[in-house]
């Protein structure tokens, strides 16, 4: 056991903390867990064809991590999920040098229940600093139940500009890419106020939810359904999983429950 482990098991029995990946003792995180947020860095398409970086598939540990830092205030879960996110910031902004990077911003009821911005978290322990130029303008309804045009039309007008932005260049960067809208969305009130969209990042995507979207450049991701490897799902629904110990009864897609509102940095 090295010092490290021997510290950890220490605040352990000061702190008792469960893996916010499976539930087990002791650690935050796990290593097997943990190696479960090494990204894979692929480009996708939103339906207005913003392109957008990409580091980790949305379930399994990867979805029950983001969900214990956005929904169960478990922020020792944020550098490691910083860590996968800086791989896709750092590819979606390389290209274009001097672009701000730009949270899709949350809604005020859910800083209120959170306390704290996931995205602008992330960003800053990727070590990078979010220009904070989009607010919120319009109540929206919960993502989660919508198709793709439906998610489109109850996020139109819901972001605007703080002021005008002519001669800035703009990555915009989120948490999950579920249909694209959110970003589209975020893209179109820059843009009308005279900025420029290069771009967008994301934390992770959902493979399964509007997967035929899921890649802008014909590079899978690590077999993603929906890829490169035929039509869309059926929507056929998957065996119920038990939820791991300590998770607080969160589980899979597909009916079961999610967080409030849906993916995205607006609910």
């Amino acid at each position: 056991m090295g010092i490290r482990d021997a510290l950890l098991d220490a605040w352990a029995l000061l702190m008792p903390v469960e893996c916010a990946g499976c539930g087990e003792p002791d650690r935050a995180l796990c290593p097997s867990c943990s190696g479960q947020l090494v990204p894979h860095t692929a480009t996708r398409s939103t339906p207005h064809g913003l392109p957008v970086v990409t580091a980790l598939r949305y379930e399994d540990v990867v979805r029950r991590v983001i969900l214990a830092l956005k929904e169960q205030n478990r922020t020792d879960a944020a550098a490691p999920l910083a860590a996968a996110f800086s791989a896709a910031v750092q590819r979606a902004a390389h290209p274009h040098p001097g672009a701000e990077l730009v949270p899709v911003p949350t809604s005020r009821a859910a800083y209120r229940r959170r306390g704290y911005d996931p995205v602008a978290m992330l960003l800053r322990g990727a070590g990078r600093r979010p220009a904070r130029v989009l607010r919120v303008v319009r109540r929206t309804s919960a993502q989660k139940t919508l198709g793709v045009s439906q998610r489109a039309a109850n996020l139109r007008g819901a972001l605007a500009a703080r002021g005008r932005l002519e001669g800035r260049v703009f990555v915009l960067v989120d948490d999950i890419l579920t249909t694209g809208a959110t970003l589209d969305e975020a893209a179109r009130a820059l843009r009308e106020a005279g900025g420029t969209v290069v771009g967008a990042a994301t934390l992770a995507f959902t493979p399964r939810l509007f997967a035929f979207r899921d890649n802008a450049l014909a590079q899978d991701y690590g077999g993603a359904k929906g890829v490169n490897d035929g039509p869309p799902p059926t929507g056929r629904a998957e065996p119920h999983r038990a939820a791991p110990r300590g998770l607080g009864g969160l589980r899979g897609n597909y009916g079961q429950r999610a967080e409030p509102g849906g993916h995205g940095s607006i609910p």
